[in-house]
């Protein structure tokens, strides 16, 4: 029996994106996997994430320099391309490298530091015997600005999240009138102030921002406008929020928006159509692939109110039957099908 490492170093944080990655597709792995031993490369914090039955081998950061042995192991999946945690000394093992994007092309980022995370990827690349991208727009980001020789390049979409129960904490932010929605990392690369106007033009509106503040600046920049254009009482930047809190925001709020610059793939996407809420997003990166023709796009950002407008009739009127459509579009990104697929890889490589 192939006995494999799945890597959950991203769970040392919390509600992002990367932590319920691995969260969802790692018990999906572990329910589906028939041929395989798989452990878990996770903090000790979050080590009882998979349940007690699960083997785990415990990370620290110390292994950045010196990893323990894993001589044991054939396979490696280092789920997060920016890792550091890599068995490099030993070659016997196998590695699967999966790559969410290469958002740091379209940031705001001097050239060399562009160069030096492309550097670190490459070198990810360079360990890996096989590479998985999460949308064929990523796959085409690495082909283009990466040499990966002749590995293959899979591409496995994620799965959407399943919502647990709507629920607001006593601590919870609870809007007193209709709002928009926006989940992700507070950063410059999400283009959160860009929603701003749309409180201008629509003043019985708030907009509810949730997420880490990965950027602190940026975070205080979005309040700055926010004070200029006069709209600071009903633009409300909550930090993370837990699962209930999330949900709640989802099935109530009257939209999802995201004027995002750079997505690899956009999971708050397809969980807010699993609910048959409308999304709006740019036309940048991923969100096009994601969103297909059940998403709402901002042409630009200058006339942001007309596509809003036009976008929000056409949801009203279309009914139940747009809703039943994202439902349904929803559904078909799901983490068993993820799995089955990643489990598939696996056994490519290790025959």
């Amino acid at each position: 029996m192939n006995q494999i490492i799945f890597d959950c170093e991203r769970m040392k944080y919390i509600n992002t994106g990367l932590y319920y990655f691995c969260l969802n597709l790692g018990k999906a792995l572990l329910q589906n996997s028939s041929r395989e031993k798989i452990a878990v490369f996770i903090p000790n914090r979050v080590a009882a994430s998979f349940g007690p039955s699960v083997p785990i081998l415990p990370q620290q950061s110390l292994q950045k320099f010196f990893m323990p042995s894993v001589s044991q192991y054939q396979l490696w999946h280092c789920t997060y391309q920016n890792s550091n945690y890599l068995p490099r000394r030993n070659r016997k093992i196998k590695v699967l490298l999966t790559i969410h994007d290469l958002n740091f092309l379209y940031e705001d980022k001097s050239a060399s530091k562009k160069a030096r995370c492309l550097s670190h990827l490459q070198e990810n690349i360079n360990r890996s015997d096989a590479i998985v991208c999460i949308s064929e727009f990523t796959r085409n980001d690495v082909l283009t600005h990466c040499d990966v020789g002749n590995r293959a390049v899979h591409v496995i979409y994620n799965g959407t999240n399943g919502l647990t129960k709507p629920v607001l904490e006593e601590k919870s932010y609870r809007p007193a009138v209709p709002f928009l929605f926006n989940i992700g990392a507070i950063a410059r690369k999400k283009n959160q102030h860009q929603i701003l106007p749309l409180l201008q033009s629509n003043p019985s509106m708030e907009l509810v921002l949730a997420g880490r503040h990965e950027d602190k600046s940026y975070a205080n920049y979005i309040r700055q406008q926010a004070s200029e254009l006069n709209v600071d009482d009903r633009t409300h930047l909550i930090n993370e929020v837990t699962e209930g809190e999330k949900s709640w925001y989802y099935h109530n709020c009257q939209a999802l928006v995201m004027p995002s610059l750079a997505e690899g793939f956009g999971l708050p996407i397809t969980e807010a159509m699993s609910v048959g809420k409308p999304v709006f997003l740019s036309k940048h990166t991923a969100m096009t692939e994601i969103g297909k023709d059940l998403a709402f796009y901002f042409q630009d950002f200058d006339n942001m109110h007309d596509d809003f407008q036009s976008g929000m009739l056409h949801y009203r009127k279309a009914g139940s039957r747009i809703q039943e459509a994202m439902k349904a579009y929803s559904a078909t990104f799901n983490w068993e099908d993820a799995a089955r697929k990643y489990l598939d890889v696996y056994r490519s490589l290790l025959g």
